[in-house]
């Protein structure tokens, strides 16, 4: 089977096809988000950079399929998928529970000797940070509660109610992944590792933020930028140049 006809599966979606660039980049959503969410980091990078965002089970074109409610299955699975994308230098970007994915999709491909080019870990603590956080656990007037909160949904959206029962059980099933995620102490990485967050997002702390640092024996790096949980929303165009001067 070809890279073309993968890219096209259920899995990985490649929205702007740059087969001659030199680079690949592969995206994870964060909880409750999709493949589409990556649709302008695509747009925007391509064709110098071959841009891949991964699709979740349990949303859009794959809402009849059971969600995934364990980042280490989610990323065991993933990496399955991700197998034939990795003849060319990759970096890994995730934001939020994506950013966790990605960590431990970097730490099973180093494992099998697989190098990874970089890990760019967006809005999110370091995985040996413990927070006891139990959203999931909440009716769901409680779990949009906290969705508006991060404004990381549109509020249109949300005010669907057709929508939301479609949307809810991929959410909650995210949530519980990354709130019930506890990381299993192991090698660090060797690829280097940057880590965005913004300076008013209540859900990562400089210090939680810093201690990614702790994960890699390769270069760190910690930019802040103004913004919430979702800053890259309003900071897009800084994020991408970021990215842009890594990938080369």
């Amino acid at each position: 089977m070809t890279t073309d006809t993968l890219a096209a599966s259920a899995w990985v979606r490649r929205f702007h096809p740059a087969h001659d660039a030199p680079a690949r980049l592969i995206c994870f959503p964060h909880a409750g988000g999709s493949a589409s969410y990556y649709f302008p980091v695509s747009r925007q990078l391509s064709p110098g950079i071959d841009v891949l965002a991964v699709q979740y089970p349990g949303r859009q074109d794959r809402r009849a399929e059971p969600c995934i409610d364990s980042i280490p299955a989610l990323a065991d699975a993933v990496l399955g998928q991700l197998r034939p994308y990795f003849d060319r230098p990759v970096t890994l970007f995730g934001h939020s529970m994506g950013a966790t994915l990605a960590f431990e999709v970097a730490v099973r491909l180093e494992a099998e000797g697989i190098p990874v080019q970089g890990l760019f870990a967006s809005g999110r603590r370091a995985p040996s940070t413990v927070r006891d956080e139990t959203v999931h656990l909440k009716d769901d007037e409680g779990l949009l509660a906290d969705i508006n909160r991060l404004s990381g949904t549109d509020a249109q959206v949300l005010g669907d109610p057709e929508i939301v029962r479609m949307i809810l059980p991929a959410i909650r099933a995210d949530y519980r992944a990354a709130e019930t995620y506890r990381y299993t102490p192991g090698p660090k990485l060797a690829c280097p590792v940057t880590v965005l967050t913004g300076d008013a997002d209540s859900h990562v702390t400089p210090a939680e933020a810093g201690a990614w640092r702790q994960h890699t024996t390769g270069a760190f790096d910690l930019k802040v930028f103004p913004g919430g949980h979702f800053y890259l929303n309003d900071q897009a165009p800084a994020v991408l140049s970021v990215l842009k001067r890594f990938i080369g």
